[in-house]
């Protein structure tokens, strides 16, 4: 499973987790828990589904949602950096998006995720449309944002 994977790269690194999720609403955090022993490695989880909470709880500017909005490369980076923050986490994942039916606008379908992965020393971000109910989704963003964070966890040393 991909959330033992992941959980055995941060335990045998001796790495903290913190997440951020908006559209997963909590999904990547519930798949980390299933894992026995994740207390070794995973801080906490915060879902700021609203505007308000990802300014208040993450430090997303404010700016950046006016300008960019809540679904973007922007917000997601700066949701994953205030997780880091929040928690005192060495690794961080977030996810937002419009995961449906309804949100989307030209630019912005149904289905598009953004997903972030951060360290103290550098970030990553992806974007994908996923297709399905807003249940599919959400549950495709969730094993995404694994697997991003798991490729991230790989790659350092």
């Amino acid at each position: 499973m991909l959330a033992d994977e992941v959980g055995e790269l941060l335990r045998n690194r001796g790495l903290t987790l913190a997440i951020a999720e908006s559209c997963t609403g909590g999904r990547v955090s519930d798949m980390i828990t299933a894992v026995p022993g994740c207390s070794d490695y995973f801080l906490g989880g915060i879902v700021s589904y609203s505007n308000k909470a990802k300014i208040d709880l993450l430090g997303v500017k404010k700016k950046s949602l006016d300008d960019v909005g809540a679904v973007s490369e922007e917000v997601a980076v700066q949701m994953a950096s205030g997780a880091l923050r929040a928690f005192g986490a060495d690794v961080s994942v977030s996810t937002t998006g419009i995961a449906g039916p309804a949100g989307a606008t030209p630019d912005k379908p149904v289905g598009l995720v953004y997903i972030a992965v951060s360290s103290k020393r550098a970030s990553v971000c992806s974007n994908e449309v996923f297709r399905g109910s807003r249940s599919q989704i959400k549950d495709q963003a969730a094993v995404k944002a694994l697997d991003m964070l798991k490729g991230f966890l790989e790659k350092q040393k």
